[in-house]
């Protein structure tokens, strides 16, 4: 029996399932999770979508967020709980248990079957059914075959398909990134078919700001980034004084590091931003540069080609000093 037939034996009967994403969720890892919850309540079973810790406002407006538990102070009882009652756990678009901050030792404890559902790189054995394909270009895009596989694609209503449509779109880059094959397009092109509505889902994720976040770009864009032109280098440094005086919420660095990488000849960007007990770091790329592999071997880290993050326990000068230890000595091996 495949993954495929283990699963859909799985679902051949109501159960209380629990649907879970990677720490910060993005569009992908949020997009799944309401997509695969709006199917399998279709099929009649009872969902809990939680989320390890908040995500930003302009998330907000996908179809079932109102449901979304995040795991707080005020939630973890409830939420162990409902772990704890669960038959079944989605672990979706995150291929280590590390990747979900506290609620890691909550799912390890717990006796449900565990389904990852993911396409990023070195998955660790955790999970009982494993639909994992780094092919992929998104995790949305495996909930779209999954769905498909199993023989409900006329199930996905416009709900479903806002859902998975924003979690392509992001992890495409907007249909620009190498990952966009022709099968990604026909898969959108399905989901629009079955109600997406493009124009809002972009709309809503990209062009939907905050003042303070419009202003704040403006400082980061004049004060905060650095370039190194012979290396083909550009990073922003954010310091924990820049946070507090934006007073910069959850996502409202958000695609920062882009800005960096669209510099022509810029092949690689950074970002820094000092957090309360480590700095966190996002990378980008273009073309054959293997951030991810920068990112695992210097900064804890890891992620896609062109796309990573990692995390320094280090001081921000000292983080600093390192990566520009790195850039000097060619780490990237481009120039």
């Amino acid at each position: 029996m495949n993954d495929i037939q283990a699963l859909n034996a799985q679902l051949a009967l109501p159960k209380k399932i629990v649907i879970t994403m990677h720490a910060n969720p993005d569009a992908d890892a949020l997009g799944s999770a309401l997509g695969l919850s709006h199917f399998l309540v279709k099929l009649g079973h009872s969902t809990a979508v939680i989320a390890p810790t908040d995500y930003p406002d302009f998330l907000k407006w996908m179809p079932g967020n109102n449901n979304v538990m995040v795991l707080s102070k005020s939630t973890v009882n409830e939420i162990s709980r409902i772990i704890e009652q669960a038959a079944l756990i989605f672990c979706l678009d995150f291929s280590d248990l590390k990747r979900i901050g506290d609620l890691q030792a909550i799912i390890q404890a717990s006796k449900a079957v565990k389904v990852l559902i993911d396409h990023h790189l070195n998955p660790t054995d955790f999970a009982d059914i494993n639909l994992h394909n780094t092919s992929a270009a998104a995790t949305a895009e495996l909930i779209y075959d999954l769905i498909t596989a199993l023989g409900y694609q006329s199930s996905i209503d416009p709900d479903i398909a806002n859902c998975l449509y924003a979690g392509i779109m992001t992890d495409t880059g907007s249909f620009k990134h190498p990952n966009t094959t022709a099968k990604v397009h026909r898969s959108v092109a399905d989901l629009i078919d079955k109600g997406a509505n493009a124009p809002r889902v972009s709309r809503e994720i990209y062009d939907t700001h905050s003042l303070n976040r419009l202003r704040f770009l403006g400082y980061a864009l004049n004060e905060l980034l650095t370039v190194i032109s012979m290396k083909g280098v550009a990073y922003f440094v954010i310091s924990k004084g820049d946070n507090q005086r934006f007073d910069l919420k959850t996502g409202d660095t958000e695609g920062l590091v882009n800005y960096a990488l669209s510099i022509q000849g810029i092949h690689v960007a950074a970002l820094f931003k000092e957090q309360m007990e480590e700095i966190k770091i996002s990378f980008r790329s273009v073309g054959d540069i293997a951030v991810n592999k920068f990112a695992e071997d210097n900064f804890s880290g890891g992620g896609h080609k062109n796309a990573a993050g990692g995390v320094s326990k280090e001081s921000l000068a000292d983080t600093l000093a390192r990566f520009l230890k790195l850039v000097e000595a060619n780490a990237f091996g481009n120039g």
